[in-house]
C-alpha cells in the first residue's frame, strides 16, 4: 500500500506535500467544530493533528531532498492526513441519523486513521535530520498516544443500536416503539424534536439509501430499508393525513365481515388460535407454551403423529405467526370500523359495553389505538362527555388519554372538536375518581402547543387546577401542578394562577425571566390584593431578592413598580420583620432621600418604610430585636425630610416614628428625636390645617413629652401651643387625635406656670367634657389620658385650682372610674383623690352652734365621721361626702402595687394626726385594714412600708390591736427577719404592742 502511494505521488515536490499536509491539517480543525456526530472524538484527532504542524513546518525547513524514506513518510502522511480530512467532511455532511447507524464504522475509521499517522510519523529518519530534541520528544510523544487513542460509541448510540436490531428482529415494534426509538435519535445527535424536523431527518437519510445502492453495497442498502421501515412507523415518519389515506385504502380493500380463522391456526393441543407458533422436529407446529408443557411432563413424542422427537428443537413458524397476525389485524380493522354507530346511537349499556371493547383493544398493540384515531372516534368521545351518565363519561376519559398519550395527531383532533376542553374542565369540578381522570387527560394535552392555550382559556380551569394542586390526592395533585407548569408559557395564565393563589411560576419569573415579563410580574404584586397568608408566601418563596436589586439599580419605572410591590408585601409584620432583617431598610431609605423630585415615588418608599416600621412593634419579646434605622445618621435624616416633603410623605414619616416609638429600639429613638429638636417641629406642624399631617404630629408629640426634660417642654410649649391643643380637643373628630392632645397635656411636667395657663385657657371645663363624653370601655385611652391631665389641677398646693375642678364636677367621675377604668386611670383618679383628700380638714366647716330653744330650733346638722365638720364634695373635697371610700378599697385588691399605693395614701389621707380614731373606724368600716395587713407580705417595698407606718399607728388602739393584732403576727415576725433595717425596727415596736416581744427588747 504504502509502495503504491509513493509511486503514484512521487513525482510531487517534498515541500509541496508538506504544505498540503498542513493546510489539510488546518481545515479539519475548522471542520471538526462543525461534525454533525462525534464532535469530541473529532475535536480530539484536531487536537493531535495541531501538535503534528510545528513538526511538518520543522522538517519543510531541514529538507533533505536524497532521503528516499523520509520521502516515503512524509507521502504516506500526507496519504493518512487527507483520509482524515475526507472522514471529517463526511461526518459534516451526510443525514445525522445515517452517521448514527454507522457509528461503528466511523469510530473504527477514526482509530484506523490515528495509528496510520502514528506509525508515518515513526517512519521520520529523525537521526538524520538533525532535529530539536523538543522535536524527537514530541514526536514520540504523539506517536504514543496516537497509538493509544480510543474511541468508543456511547451508551446512548449503543443502546439505540440495539433497539434498532431487536425491533428489526421481532417485527411486530409498533408506532410506540417507533416513536420512543426516533426520540432517543434525535436526542442523540441533536435534531429538534418537532415533526417537520424529524420528518426532513428522515428523508435525508432515504436518500443516503440511494447513495449505497451506487456504491453497490448491496447489505448495506437491505439494513437501512429496515431501519426505514422500522422508524416509518413513528408519527413523523408521514403525515396525518398520509397515514389517513393509507389506512382507509387498506380498509375498504378488507370488506366488512369478519374472518373465521383457519384450521391450520389452531393448536393441535390447546385447540385455540396460536399466538406463538413453533415447529418440532416432525414438522408439526404448536402453541409454544402448549408443546413446552407437554415436554415438560415427560412426553416426547409428537401429539400428532407420536413419532420420537428431539425436545431441544423448536423453531419459530414465522410464516404463519404473521398470516395469523395479518388474520387478527383484519379483523380488528373490521371491528373497530364497526362500532361508532353503537356509540353514537346505542343505549348506555351498549355504549358502556363499545367503550370497554375498545379499551381493550387499544391495551392490546399500538396500532389498533391508531386505527381508532384514524376511524375519528375522538369527536364521538367527547361528546359522550357531555352526558349524565357518570360511568360514560369516565369510560370516555379513560379511552382519550388512551388515544391521546403520545400521539400529535390525536390531541390536533381534540383541538379540532369544538369546546372538547370544556367538557373535559368540567370533570375536574366533579367527583373525585372522574376529577383525577380529567386531570391525568389534560395533563397530557397540555403537553401540545397548541391545546395549551385552550386549556388556559377555559373559565375557572386554572382556579380549579391551583385548588387540585394543593388537595388530599396526592397523584391529582401532581398532575395539576405539573398541568400549570406548562401553562406557565404565558404571563396571562401566570397572572390568572397568582390570583388563584398559586404564586411558583410568577416567582420564577420574577427571578429569571426577561426585563419586561420582571415588570409585568413585579406590577402584578404591585396592585393585587392580596391576604396576609399569600404575601408571607411571596416573600418567603423568593419575591424580595428581585424587588430590591430593582430598588437599588432599576430604572424609574423599575423602581416605581419595585417599591409597589415592596409596599403590598410589606403590610404583614412577618414580613416587615423579614424585609428588615434582609437589609430592605437601608435602600429604601437612600431612595427616600433621593426621591424629592418624584412626589409619588416619595409616598410609595415613605409607606413602605411605615409598614416596616409598624411590624417593629410586633417583635416576640424572646427574639433578638429588630432595628429598622440602624444608625443615628438614618434618625436625623429621615425626620429633616418632614420640612421638605409633601403631606403624604410628611404624614408617613410621623407615622414612622410613632410606630419605632413603641418599638424595642424606642427609647434611643425618642432620645434621638429630642435632641433632633423634634419637639419644636412637632409644635409647629400641630397648627397646620393639614388634618392627617397636624393628627400624626400631635400623636408624636404625645410618645416624646413624657421623656423631654422639663426645660426642653418649657423652652418649647408656650400658651399658644396649649391652647392650639385645647382647640384640637375640642374640634377634632378624630378620637385617637383628642386622646393624644389630651396625652400631652397629661404628661406635661406639673410646672405652676403651664398649669396655670392651662387654668387661664379654660382646659379644666374642656378636659371634664372629655371625661365625661369619653366615660365608656370604648374610649379607654381616651379617658386615661384625660384623668391624667385632671390630676395636675388637683395638686393640694393650690386651692383654686382644686376647687375649679372641684366644681366642674370631677370627683364624683373619678369616683366611678375607680370602679371602672383601666390601671392607669385607677391610679391617676386614686392620686387625685388623695390630693382632694388632702385639703379636706381646712375646708370642713365647723358645725353652727345651736341658738334658741332647742325645742323650737331644726336639729343639729351632723358632722363629718372623719373631719367633724360640715363637709361636701366640691367645698370640702371630703372621700366620705363623695362615698369614695369604698371604691378605694376594692381597688385595694388589684394586682398592680402603683394603684394599689395610689388608693392606699388616699385612704390613709383619713388617718392624719387627730383623724386616727375616726379615720380607722370608717376604714375598718369599709373593710381597708385587712388588705393593709397584706400589704405587709408584698413584693413591693413601698407598699410594705406604707402598710407598716400605717398599721403601726392604729395598733395604738386597743380595740384595732386587738381585732387585727393576731392576722398581723406572722406578717410582722417575716419582716422583723427578712426586711430592710427601719421595717425590722417598726415590725418589732408593733409585736411590742401586740405583746409578742418585750417592750424594752433592743435586738432589732
Amino acid at each position: 500500500m504504502a509502495i503504491d502511494i509513493v509511486t503514484s505521488a512521487s513525482f510531487v515536490p517534498v515541500p509541496e506535500i508538506l504544505s498540503q499536509t498542513i493546510e489539510a491539517i488546518l481545515e479539519i480543525v475548522v471542520a471538526a467544530n462543525d461534525v454533525f456526530f462525534k464532535k469530541e472524538s473529532f475535536k480530539e484527532l484536531a487536537t493531535y493533528l495541531e501538535r503534528i504542524v510545528p513538526v511538518l513546518k520543522e522538517l519543510n525547513r531541514k529538507y533533505i531532498s536524497n532521503s528516499e524514506s523520509l520521502n516515503t513518510a512524509i507521502q504516506i502522511l500526507n496519504q493518512e492526513i487527507k483520509a482524515a480530512k475526507q472522514l471529517t467532511l463526511e461526518c459534516s455532511s451526510k443525514s445525522k441519523v445515517y452517521l448514527l447507524m454507522n457509528s461503528h464504522r466511523i469510530v473504527r475509521r477514526l482509530e484506523g486513521t490515528m495509528r496510520e499517522i502514528s506509525r508515518a510519523l515513526n517512519l521520520l529518519p529523525l537521526t538524520s535530520l538533525e532535529l530539536s530534541s523538543a522535536i524527537v520528544v514530541e514526536i514520540g510523544n504523539l506517536c504514543e498516544c496516537m497509538q493509544k487513542a480510543e474511541f468508543k460509541a456511547a451508551i446512548a448510540e449503543e443502546e439505540i443500536l440495539q433497539k434498532i436490531e431487536t425491533g428489526i428482529q421481532e417485527r411486530n415494534a409498533d408506532r410506540s416503539y417507533a416513536n420512543n426509538l426516533l426520540a432517543l435519535i434525535a436526542e442523540a445527535v441533536g435534531i429538534p424534536s418537532e415533526r417537520s424536523a424529524l420528518k426532513q431527518e428522515l428523508e435525508d437519510f432515504k436518500s443516503e439509501i440511494e447513495n449505497v445502492r451506487l456504491r453497490k453495497d448491496m447489505a448495506e442498502a437491505i439494513q437501512m430499508d429496515q431501519i426505514i421501515a422500522l422508524l416509518g412507523r413513528a408519527d413523523a415518519a408521514s403525515s396525518p393525513k398520509e397515514k389517513e389515506m393509507k389506512y382507509f385504502t387498506k380498509r375498504k380493500s378488507l370488506g366488512s365481515q369478519l374472518l373465521e380463522p383457519l384450521q391450520s391456526f389452531y393448536c393441535p393441543i390447546t385447540r385455540d388460535v396460536m399466538v406463538d407458533p413453533v415447529e418440532t422436529s416432525s414438522g408439526q407446529t404448536f402453541e409454544r407454551s402448549a408443546i413446552e408443557k407437554w415436554f415438560k411432563e415427560g412426553n416426547n413424542l409428537c401429539p400428532l403423529t407420536m413419532t420420537p422427537l428431539d425436545t431441544s428443537i423448536l423453531r419459530p413458524n414465522k410464516t404463519l405467526r404473521q398470516s395469523i397476525e395479518e388474520w387478527k389485524d383484519r379483523n380488528t380493522m373490521i371491528t373497530i370500523a364497526s362500532m361508532k354507530p353503537s356509540l353514537t346511537f346505542g343505549d348506555e349499556e351498549e355504549v358502556l359495553h363499545c367503550l370497554r371493547q375498545l379499551k381493550d383493544l387499544c391495551e392490546q398493540r399500538d396500532l389498533h389505538r391508531e386505527w381508532v384515531i384514524l376511524e375519528n372516534y375522538i369527536p364521538v368521545l367527547i361528546q359522550l362527555l357531555g352526558g349524565k351518565n357518570r360511568d360514560i363519561r369516565n369510560h370516555v376519559l379513560v379511552m382519550l388519554h388512551i388515544l391521546t398519550k403520545d400521539s400529535d395527531d390525536a390531541k390536533d383532533r381534540v383541538a379540532k372538536v369544538d369546546n372538547a376542553i370544556e367538557y373535559i374542565v368540567r370533570s375536574l369540578g366533579r367527583r373525585i375518581d372522574e376529577r383525577r381522570l380529567a386531570v391525568a387527560l389534560l395533563l397530557e394535552l397540555s403537553q401540545y402547543n397548541l391545546l395549551r392555550e385552550s386549556i388556559g382559556k377555559v373559565q375557572g380551569c386554572i382556579l380549579l387546577l391551583v385548588t387540585m394542586a394543593s388537595g388530599d390526592d396526592n397523584q391529582a395533585a401532581r398532575d395539576a401542578e405539573e398541568i400549570l407548569e406548562n401553562l406557565s408559557f404565558s404571563d396571562q395564565y401566570i397572572i390568572q394562577m397568582a390570583r388563584a393563589n398559586y404564586f411558583k411560576p410568577l416567582l420564577h419569573r420574577l427571578s429569571t425571566g426577561p426585563k419586561d415579563v420582571k415588570l409585568i410580574m413585579a406590577t402584578t404584586v404591585a396592585e393585587m390584593e392580596l391576604t396576609d397568608h399569600n404575601k408571607v408566601v411571596l416573600l418567603e418563596g423568593g419575591a424580595l431578592s428581585p424587588l430590591l436589586h430593582w430598588v437599588t439599580h432599576g430604572g424609574s419605572q423599575m423602581k416605581s413598580i419595585a417599591v409597589k410591590a415592596l409596599r403590598n408585601l410589606s403590610t404583614v409584620p412577618k414580613n416587615g420583620l423579614q424585609m428588615i432583617k434582609e437589609g430592605a431598610a437601608r435602600p429604601l431609605l437612600d431612595l427616600l432621600s433621593l426621591s424629592s423630585s418624584s412626589p409619588t415615588l416619595g409616598e410609595q418608599v415613605s409607606a413602605t418604610i411605615m409598614h416596616l416600621a409598624v411590624s417593629t412593634v410586633s417583635q416576640e419579646s424572646n427574639e433578638a430585636p429588630v432595628s429598622l434605622l440602624e444608625s443615628d445618621g438614618y434618625v436625623f435624616m429621615l425626620f429633616s425630610l418632614i420640612n421638605s416633603t409633601g403631606p403624604e410623605v410628611q404624614q408617613n414619616i410621623l407615622l414612622i416614628f410613632q410606630a419605632l416609638c413603641q418599638s424595642p429600639s424606642a427609647a434611643n429613638i425618642k432620645t434621638k428625636l429630642i435632641q433632633c429638636s423634634a419637639i419644636p417641629v412637632l409644635v409647629q406642624l400641630c397648627e397646620l390645617d393639614a388634618e392627617k399631617v397636624r393628627r400624626n404630629a400631635v400623636k408624636l408629640f404625645c410618645c416624646l413629652v413624657k421623656d423631654s426634660d422639663e426645660a426642653t417642654i418649657l423652652e418649647q410649649v408656650h400658651r399658644k401651643c396649649l391652647e392650639t391643643l385645647l382647640r384640637i380637643v375640642q374640634s377634632s373628630n378624630d378620637e385617637e387625635e383628642v386622646a393624644s392632645a389630651v396625652g400631652i397635656i397629661s404628661n406635661l411636667p406639673e410646672n405652676a406656670l403651664i398649669t396655670q395657663w392651662l387654668v387661664d385657657t379654660g382646659a379644666i371645663p374642656v378636659i371634664f367634657h372629655v371625661l365625661r363624653k369619653g366615660n365608656d370601655s370604648h374610649r379607654s385611652q381616651l379617658v386615661e389620658n384625660a384623668v391624667g391631665a385632671m390630676c395636675r389641677f388637683t395638686a393640694p398646693t393650690n386651692l383654686d385650682w382644686q376647687k375649679r375642678a372641684a366644681e366642674a364636677g370631677v370627683i364624683p367621675i373619678l369616683v366611678h372610674l375607680l370602679d371602672s377604668g383601666t390601671t392607669s386611670t385607677k391610679n391617676h383618679a386614686a392620686s387625685s383623690l388623695s390630693r382632694f383628700s388632702q385639703s379636706s380638714p381646712d375646708l370642713s366647716e365647723p358645725i353652727p352652734k345651736r341658738k334658741g330653744f332647742w325645742c323650737l330650733s331644726a336639729p343639729p346638722e351632723t358632722g363629718c365621721l372623719v373631719h367633724g365638720g360640715i363637709c361636701s364634695v366640691e367645698s370640702s373635697f371630703c372621700l366620705i361626702e363623695a362615698d369614695a371610700v369604698r371604691p378605694l378599697v376594692r381597688i385595694l385588691e388589684e394586682s398592680d402595687p402603683g394603684v394599689c399605693e395610689a388608693s392606699l395614701d388616699a385612704l390613709l389621707t383619713l388617718v392624719e394626726g387627730e383623724r386616727l380614731q375616726s379615720g380607722s373606724k370608717v376604714l375598718a368600716q369599709a373593710n381597708a385594714i385587712t388588705p393593709m395587713i397584706k400589704f405587709l407580705s408584698s413584693p413591693s417595698i413601698r407598699l410594705q412600708e406604707k402598710a407598716l407606718h400605717a398599721l403601726e399607728r392604729m395598733f395604738r388602739l386597743p380595740e384595732f390591736k386587738q381585732k387585727y393584732g393576731p392576722s398581723a403576727q406572722m406578717p410582722l415576725v417575716d419582716l422583723t427577719q427578712r426586711g430592710n433595717s427601719s421595717m425590722k425596727s417598726l415590725s418589732a415596736r408593733i409585736l411590742a404592742h401586740l405583746n409578742v416581744l418585750h417592750d424594752q427588747s433592743s435586738y432589732f
